[in-house]
């Protein structure tokens, strides 16, 4: 029961994966197939039809179901003209950093008629994850959850819920995003802005000409519902609650936390938060708007509209001819750093015997990067449309990364980086000052493919701090190949006499991808014990775009089970 042919039909192929979550036989250490045919639908949002990029022709796209221990293969087929690559975000690929997917780090595009084939296992996970396109921003409408079932007899260290609804969170243009990005990038302005948000790709009845595209969940009085919550969103994280209803924090990127009750949920770009929905024990004569609204920091243009969805309880006895009055919920405003900075700090590991909390104690090497945005000289002959006459830029201890012509991680296994890639990113800002005071004269930045090589198994400790440079705001951080913890943060600059004594090395939260507050640092820790290059980025797009990102090449270990394979047959070259 456990191998799903990839001959198979898609909905035949979702059709099994729906069984396969119902069912307590679903066996661990099994090998799934799924085909993701990259195929252009004509889709209808907001009264206006298009075509978009799309997996399998649906929009989000299949959700792939699993266990802990389970090996996907996922064979991906390029039937448009885009280049692309799918990156599963979240997943470590322990030894197998060839499947992780992100463009120009661990494989080159797959180009229009061809393929490539993602396998990897997934080892010692479970929980909440999601996979995307990882090439320009395609994925805009390329996503869908995956969903890791623990091992078969391993409850969840929570009540079993009665059911269980993923929640996907995504932006929804008008116009072609890949035109909306480019433009941004030729003008160097910011680019426009999102026409709406989305619930499981449905804009909600808020918007104008949207009724009927509205995402209901249906549930039953007295039931616990776990709702997957994701945040695939191009540019903006969101509060997101439910009117009249609380519900429990259980887990955050695919990590168990101490369960806290919420009224709202902060979920970033990148991130995932499963809560537990209690419904009211008796039928309420009432039905429910469950609403996300950006949480937005900076200064530019956000689309601040709000996508909703429709939470109804079903009647056992009938609901008649009333008509049921809807409640609606109240969020929190759009800069409310507070709410955001206590959710934040309700967050913290299980660390018990099951699930330990095993941050590093001891540190071999420590980092301090600043993220944010600069700026670009315009090029001669032409008017540019950013801060003062230049074109925005972003980076990291104000290295703007540039992708290189090779891939890096087929640079770094084959020893080639001469011409790729060098090792001298700095450990420190270059040109130290007030970072989050008043912004140096000069806000331009450098541009280079650097990286930090690590020896196998080096603990590491890197303190994220934010810029006030063309204003200071959030930048949800993710890190590929690990997890790390959360152990310090703070508003102001770092104290590093004084910071440090205060980290919480107890039970800090574990996380994939991370919102460093705005005018306020972050320390995370983590242990380099995945041979690979791996990028950190920033998980708002146009900052990505922008080249607020880097990698870190982990170098093999001396067993062979700690280093890195060959690559696949038919691993995309550039």
């Amino acid at each position: 029961m456990g191998v799903v042919s990839s001959a198979v039909p898609v909905r035949t192929l979702l059709l099994a994966a729906t069984i396969l979550l119902a069912s307590a036989e679903l066996s661990s250490g099994a090998t799934r197939h799924y085909k993701f045919d990259i195929t252009l639908r004509n889709v209808t949002r907001l009264c206006k039809t298009k075509s978009i990029v799309t997996v399998n022709g649906e929009f989000p796209g299949p959700k792939i179901v699993a266990r802990e221990g389970d090996r996907l293969v996922v064979k991906v087929v390029n039937h448009v003209e885009n280049n692309i690559t799918i990156h599963w975000h979240g997943i470590r690929q322990l030894r197998s950093g060839w499947a992780d997917g992100p463009e120009h780090i661990t494989q080159c595009a797959i180009q229009t008629r061809r393929s490539y084939v993602y396998n990897f296992t997934l080892a010692g996970q479970r929980g909440t994850f999601w996979w995307h396109a990882h090439a320009s921003w395609l994925r805009a409408t390329v996503y869908g959850a995956l969903v890791i079932l623990p091992k078969p007899g391993v409850p969840y260290p929570f009540p079993k819920p009665y059911k269980e609804v993923p929640i996907i969170f995504g932006e929804w243009f008008n116009a072609d995003p890949e035109a909306v990005i480019a433009q941004a990038l030729q003008t160097g302005a910011g680019p426009n802005v999102s026409d709406a948000y989305t619930i499981n790709g449905l804009p909600g009845r808020l918007y104008n000409c949207s009724g009927k595209d509205t995402f209901k969940l249906k549930v039953k009085p007295g039931k616990t519902y776990l709702l997957r919550l994701i945040n695939a969103a191009l540019n903006d994280e969101l509060f997101f609650s439910i009117a009249n209803h609380t519900v429990t924090v259980v887990e955050t990127d695919a990590n168990y936390v101490k369960p806290f009750d919420a009224d709202t949920v902060l979920v970033t770009p990148g991130q995932s938060t499963n809560v537990l929905l209690h419904a009211k024990p008796t039928f309420p004569n009432a039905t429910f708007l469950f609403a996300a609204r950006p949480y937005a920091t900076g200064q530019g243009t956000f689309d601040n509209t709000t996508t909703a969805g429709v939470l109804e309880y079903r009647n056992p006895i009938g609901f008649g001819s009333t008509k049921l009055p809807l409640l609606r919920p109240a969020l929190p405003s759009l800069n409310d750093t507070a709410y955001a900075t206590n959710f934040a700090s309700n967050l913290r590991s299980l660390a018990d015997a099951r699930y330990p909390a095993n941050v590093p104690r001891t540190v071999d090497r420590r980092f301090y990067f600043t993220v944010g945005l600069g700026a670009d000289p315009c090029p001669a002959n032409q008017t540019c449309q950013g801060p003062n006459g230049t074109k925005f830029a972003a980076s990291i201890n104000n290295v703007s990364f540039a992708f290189p012509s090779t891939a890096l991680l087929q640079a770094h296994y084959l020893a080639r980086s001469y011409g790729v890639y060098t090792t001298d990113f700095p450990n420190n800002p270059p040109s130290p000052f007030n970072y989050t005071g008043t912004a140096p004269n000069n806000t331009f930045v450098s541009h280079g493919t650097k990286v930090v090589v690590l020896p196998f198994n080096t603990s590491v400790e890197v303190v994220l701090q934010g810029t006030s440079i063309l204003g200071a705001e959030n930048h949800p951080m993710h890190l590929h190949g690990h997890n790390f913890y959360v152990v310090g943060t703070g508003f102001g600059n770092y104290d590093p006499m004084n910071d440090p004594p205060k980290f919480n090395l107890v039970d800090p939260v574990e996380k994939n991808t991370v919102g460093v507050p705005a005018g306020g640092w972050l320390a995370i820790r983590f242990l380099a014990d995945n041979p690979g290059a791996w990028l950190m980025h920033c998980h708002i797009d146009v900052h990505l775009s922008w080249g607020l990102r880097m990698a870190w090449l982990v170098n093999d270990g001396a067993l062979p089970t700690q280093k890195l394979p060959p690559p696949p047959s038919d691993l995309p070259r550039c």
